[in-house]
């Protein structure tokens, strides 16, 4: 597909890109197992032209991914590929492309930027005397609506290799952690705005929070209170104000302690301050953000440990955990199983089974049709994976013993910007609309998926029109863009239209 064809097809027409991926998500085999209402299904290995060691969901509901070369090797100075869900999953739906920026990407941070949509990586990969893995600050942007990647004029102050982005309240870019050299790490946050470039916050200075002893993709969340959360792999938890002491930062660690954790085992936001993170031993916590001060609750482990597993919450809340292996990185204790966990009942039902093993440098990502890609792994590891497989919810099929897939509603008018506390009007074509949920688009790699986070949504209908209530404050939901599903009477999806928050 030509840079062309994307521009005369989709730019100004974002429906029609929705439409294709509604028809596309009810174009495969008409019949499954059995039992795929309960478990859902897994679609076919498909190829993919790079390892995505990085995905990210863009605005069009097309998703960037880059981390190797053509063969799989290791290096993202090469090239980097966009996949268009409308168009299938064979060659003709990924425009790939050379990387001229010069930086290696390589075990970046990635996050899409809530005004533009443009998506923003910081740091890499550099080879010193002949050595991998030192770091560049490198700040490059790629631009969805010219799928153009460039170098941004301002670097970081900091080198960093596997950092962890995400938004702020505020629309600023929060940088934790990573490493600048191979016994070099970085304790000194700095934020990104597209209008001011890069403030490091020098008065919130930590190597336990996010240094030497927690540096690689610290797991933090723009927290209700206006701060931002951070876990450690050593049990200690912060609190991070990136706009105290006049823009220099504040730092205090709370009275919440966790059990070990571990760079690899996953969290995520399922629902408005409350984190599902899994632990050493099987151990797994719904950590709550909502009241005076944090607290964990323990509910039933995972089954095993999955080290380099990915959680993804899904269209209806749910969370997949997908992915991983008891020994990291290694063909020991592989799970090609995922478990879906219940936050109303703590209850965990297992997937089908993957073909291929998705250990280290793997992805997962919810699409826009509520189906959840999950590719890549290797690069090193012990399987390289230059593909993908894509999951199917059981949400998406008929609540029978059929294996066939459900009917879906359609949302046929939707704002594609919203502020909070307003009102929307949406439409649908089938009156009984049961809920409205409202998920960010995903930004995932090693293990964490940055920014996403799942939010119910109040609404009152009047025939197949609905009046949707959005999230109160941006500290509940930072700006940027989402994905607004409703589901019909039976619990099933529409495709989801895309709405930029803020």
């Amino acid at each position: 597909m030509t840079d062309a064809h994307w521009h005369q097809s989709r730019v100004g027409r974002p429906w029609l890109a929705m439409t294709c991926v509604a028809l596309m998500a009810c174009s495969g085999p008409a019949v499954a197992a059995w039992d795929t209402y309960l478990r859902g299904s897994i679609g076919p290995v498909v190829n993919w032209p790079v390892i995505p060691i990085h995905a990210a969901l863009l605005p069009d509901g097309r998703v960037l991914s880059y981390g190797t070369d053509g063969q799989g090797r290791q290096g993202a100075q090469f090239q980097y590929d966009v996949w268009d869900p409308a168009d299938g999953t064979d060659a003709g739906a990924h425009l790939t492309l050379p990387n001229t920026t010069g930086a290696d990407t390589f075990c970046s941070g990635q996050i899409v930027l809530p005004a533009s949509g443009a998506v923003l990586l910081t740091g890499g990969d550099r080879t010193v005397n002949g050595e991998r893995n030192y770091s560049i600050n490198d700040v490059n942007l790629f631009d969805w609506r010219t799928n153009a990647l460039y170098s941004a004029q301002q670097p970081m102050a900091q080198l960093r290799w596997y950092p962890t982005v995400l938004t702020l309240a505020s629309g600023d870019t929060l940088v934790l952690g990573g490493r600048s050299a191979p016994d070099a790490y970085v304790p000194v946050p700095e934020v990104y705005s597209p209008a001011t470039g890069w403030r490091s916050l020098n008065s919130a200075v930590s190597d336990d929070a996010y240094g030497e002893r927690n540096w690689s993709y610290p797991k933090a969340w723009q927290a209700p209170n206006g701060q931002v959360f951070i876990t450690t792999i050593w049990g200690g938890t912060y609190y991070l104000d990136p706009h105290g002491a006049q823009g220099g930062g504040t730092l205090q660690r709370t009275d919440l302690d966790l059990p070990v954790g571990d760079n690899y085992l996953p969290a995520v936001m399922f629902e408005p301050g409350k984190i599902l993170a899994l632990r050493r031993y099987n151990r797994a916590l719904v950590i709550d953000l909502t009241g005076a001060a944090p607290r964990a609750t323990r509910v039933w482990g995972v089954g095993q440990d999955r080290f380099h597993g990915s959680a993804t919450v899904m269209a209806d809340g749910r969370v997949l955990v997908s992915g991983g292996s008891m020994v990291p990185n290694i063909a020991w204790g592989v799970t090609y199983s995922g478990r879906i966990w219940n936050p109303a009942d703590n209850s965990w039902t297992s997937t089908p089974s993957a073909k291929r093993m998705r250990l280290y440098h793997s992805v997962s990502l919810l699409l826009p049709d509520g189906r959840v890609l999950m590719g890549g792994g290797g690069a090193p590891g012990p399987q390289n994976n230059l593909n993908a497989e894509i999951y199917t919810p059981p949400y998406l099929y008929r609540r029978d013993w059929s294996g066939t897939l459900a009917t879906r509603p359609q949302i046929t008018s939707a704002p594609t910007t919203a502020g909070w506390g307003q009102s929307i009007q949406v439409d649908t074509d089938t009156a009984g609309i049961g809920r409205v949920t409202l998920v960010k688009t995903g930004s995932a790699t090693h293990t964490v998926d940055f920014d996403q986070r799942f939010l119910p949504l109040s609404f009152t209908s009047k025939g197949t029109a609905l009046t949707v209530s959005m999230p109160a404050s941006a500290q509940v939901a930072p700006p940027g863009f989402y994905m607004l599903f409703a589901f019909n009477k039976d619990g099933v999806p529409s495709v989801a239209r895309i709405i930029r928050l803020g």
